[in-house]
């Protein structure tokens, strides 16, 4: 793509090396440009790679006036990172053309180099670290707390104490909390054989880390192991239900397919068990900068799935009032297979 303009921040640091809450870069036949205000430019300096650093009071001002100056017809804008006046702004007394093609950005980084695989292979390492001191702390602490309490300490747990950032605020759900797939932590106590649903990941370098472990409040032995016993019986069978269709998919998904099949290697074991209606959402999604990046692991979607690609596969059944089940784990395709991050 000849030219280009970014003003999203992961986009920017894919593009640039570093980015920030103030930015607008403009890529001109491969003369790229970073422009950002007079707190960032440092930094900017510092840190960006293959770009010129342009301090500026008003980035749109500027931005125009660099591209009458290189005389650009034509230039590419995702119109899902441009607010309706930013963009009326920017159009104003230039003669450049803007043209939308969404996504842009987020199909350029839909199959990760090597590097970016290793970056996303350590940020998982940290998110099970985390899991771990979750998994510990409730175990010694965790009876009776509140989830609006096992919410605080998720997040002091998952980021060490605040040293990593969160790809996300963490989900914790105890029983029926855990048939809302997005539950929002309530006043709501742990007991002995509860049934309770982590979703929480941290960011290392800014690639995300994203996992779901469901595990029972069995607190001497509590652990997020992907194998779990439960009590209850029907906790126990949902789970194994769960599981064999997320082993399913990891096991059978192979470069070449498309992502509506690997969609389809959880949703048939469930389907088959009587619970279609009870799976709620899609497979799973691509993980990188972003949290929710491409492939898309849904029914609809013909993307052919390659080597490098990175995306969670996450089946769920969900009971209204009773429980819910989702097992998550990110997956790299390597060498044609899955394997799990």
């Amino acid at each position: 793509m000849k030219n280009f303009i970014l003003l999203n921040e992961n986009a920017v640091y894919f593009e640039a090396s570093f980015s920030c809450d103030n930015v607008l870069f403009l890529s001109l036949s491969g003369d790229n440009y970073f422009i950002t205000d007079a707190r960032y430019t440092t930094e900017a300096k510092e840190f960006t790679k293959n770009c010129e650093v342009i301090e500026s009071s008003n980035l749109i001002k500027t931005a125009q006036e660099i591209l009458i100056k290189n005389k650009i017809k034509k230039i590419v804008f995702d119109p899902n990172d441009f607010k309706y006046s930013t963009y009326v702004k920017l159009s104003e007394n230039i003669k450049t053309t803007l043209i939308p093609k969404e996504n842009f950005s987020k199909l350029k980084r839909i199959i990760k180099t090597d590097e970016e695989v290793k970056i996303l292979k350590k940020a998982a390492k940290l998110g099970r670290e985390g899991f771990k001191d979750l998994a510990k702390f409730i175990r010694k602490n965790g009876f009776k707390q509140s989830e609006q309490y096992l919410f605080f300490k998720g997040i002091e747990k998952m980021s060490q104490s605040g040293k990593l950032d969160l790809s996300f605020d963490p989900i914790i759900a105890i029983n029926e909390n855990a048939a809302k797939p997005h539950a929002l932590p309530t006043s709501k106590k742990l007991r002995k054989d509860d049934l309770i649903l982590v979703d929480a990941g941290v960011k290392y370098k800014r690639y995300c880390s994203d996992r779901t472990c469901v595990t029972s409040a069995n607190f001497e032995k509590l652990t997020f192991k992907r194998e779990q016993k439960f009590k209850n019986k029907k906790h126990q069978k949902i789970y194994d239900l769960v599981y064999k269709a997320q082993l399913n998919a990891i096991e059978k998904a192979r470069v070449g397919m498309k992502a509506s099949q690997i969609d389809a290697l959880t949703r048939t074991v469930i389907e088959k068990a009587g619970y279609a209606d009870k799976f709620i959402h899609s497979t799973g999604h691509g993980v990188g900068l972003d949290i929710h990046e491409f492939p898309n692991i849904n029914a609809k979607s013909d993307v052919i799935i390659e080597d490098n690609m990175v995306f969670t596969i996450e089946p769920g059944i969900y009971l209204p009032k009773e429980f819910g089940v989702r097992i998550e784990d990110t997956v790299v395709m390597k060498n044609g297979k899955a394997v799990i991050l």
